[in-house]
C-alpha cells in the first residue's frame, strides 16, 4: 500500500468514526497547543519534486478559539529535504534545512464529543538553508534562501479526553523562492526547462498532530 493510499484510508476512517457521532453534544474549543510530525512530498516545481527527497515537516502552535469558532495563533515550522543523489552526475550529497515562523488563523469546530475539523492558513517567513558536498568543495555552503511562508491545512480531529485530541493533518505549504540544480552546487539543468527554475518550491504534506487544551472542552448542551 502506498503512502498516498494509506492516508486516504485513515482519511475516510476517521471521518466515518466522526459521523456516528454527530448527535453527541457539541463541543466548544478554547486555547490550545499543537504539535504536527507529517511527510512532505514535494510538488509544482519539477526540478525540486525530482532531485528533493521530504523526510521531516514538523511544526507547533498555540492558538486561541473564540465562541465563533474562528480563531488566531502563532508558531514554528521546520522541515527537512535530502538530496537525491542518483538524480546527479556526478552524485551530489546534502540536503536543505528550512525554519518558519508563522501566524495562523483559521476555524475550528466540533460535530461531536469525538471528532471535529479545522481548515486553517499558516503565514509567515521562512529561512532555508542549503548544505551540499558540491556547495562545500566551492567554498559558498550553505547556501541561504528566504522568502514568505503560507500553507493553507486541514485537520481531522478524534479527541481522546476533555483536554486531548489527536488528528490527521494535511497542508499545502508554499516557500518564496525557486528551486534550481544549481541551488545545491550541481551544473546543468539535469534534463529540466529552465522554466520550471522560476516556479516557488511547494510540497504536499500529510500526518498525525497531537493538541492539548489548556482549559478543557465544554459541551454547549451542559452551558445551557
Amino acid at each position: 500500500m502506498t503512502q498516498h493510499h494509506f492516508f486516504i484510508r485513515l482519511f475516510y476512517l476517521c471521518f466515518f468514526t466522526g459521523s456516528l457521532q454527530l448527535h453527541a453534544q457539541e463541543i466548544t474549543p478554547d486555547d490550545s497547543f499543537t504539535f504536527d510530525l507529517c511527510l512532505p512530498n514535494s510538488t509544482a516545481n519539477k526540478a525540486f519534486e525530482k532531485a528533493m527527497i521530504g523526510l521531516v515537516h514538523a511544526s507547533t502552535h498555540y492558538q486561541y478559539a473564540f465562541k465563533s469558532g474562528f480563531y488566531v495563533g502563532a508558531g514554528v515550522h521546520y522541515s527537512y529535504f535530502s538530496i537525491n543523489e542518483f538524480r546527479f552526475q556526478p552524485k551530489v550529497y546534502g540536503g536543505i534545512h528550512s525554519g518558519a515562523v508563522f501566524l495562523k488563523t483559521g476555524h475550528e469546530k466540533f460535530w461531536s464529543e469525538r471528532f471535529g475539523t479545522d481548515i486553517g492558513l499558516r503565514a509567515g517567513w521562512v529561512r532555508s538553508y542549503v548544505i551540499s558536498d558540491a556547495l562545500a568543495l566551492q567554498n559558498i555552503s550553505p547556501q541561504i534562501r528566504e522568502g514568505l511562508y503560507l500553507e493553507p491545512n486541514i485537520s481531522l480531529i478524534l479527541t481522546s479526553d476533555v483536554n486531548q485530541s489527536f488528528r490527521l493533518t494535511i497542508g499545502y505549504p508554499f516557500y518564496g523562492y525557486p528551486f534550481s540544480p544549481g541551488l545545491v552546487g550541481a551544473e546543468g539543468n539535469l534534463g529540466f526547462d529552465p522554466s520550471e527554475f522560476l516556479r516557488n518550491s511547494s510540497f504536499l504534506s500529510a500526518g498525525f498532530g497531537y493538541t492539548y487544551y489548556f482549559n478543557g472542552k465544554k459541551s454547549t448542551a451542559l452551558e445551557d
